[in-house]
């Protein structure tokens, strides 16, 4: 439990201190969701639970949808931007 909770808390500070850099939002957000599914595992695993194993599979699922979406949509917004920077300075469209 407490390598869940360490591994969750740096994804919590990853998130939090990048907020310019997309890319590394979604590695904190991955690193959030797998602590979460260790949580789920272990606790499935020390009581028994099949339930809880199959909620992980789907945090598993839902996290590799989440990073093919994310990445196609920072890729789209490459292509129109010039940039994949959440700050304005970059990018075709200064004023």
């Amino acid at each position: 439990m407490t390598w869940a909770l360490t591994l969750f808390i740096i994804g919590l500070v990853g998130f939090i201190l990048n907020r310019k850099n997309v890319i590394l939002m979604l590695i904190s957000i991955e690193i959030m969701l797998v602590s979460i599914t260790l949580i789920f595992l272990i606790n499935g695993i020390a009581f028994n639970d099949n339930f809880a194993q199959i909620i992980a599979l789907f945090i598993i699922a839902l996290a590799g949808a989440e990073s093919a979406i994310g990445l196609s949509i920072l890729v789209v917004y490459y292509k129109l931007n010039g940039a994949v920077s959440l700050t304005k300075e970059h990018g075709k469209f200064k004023n």
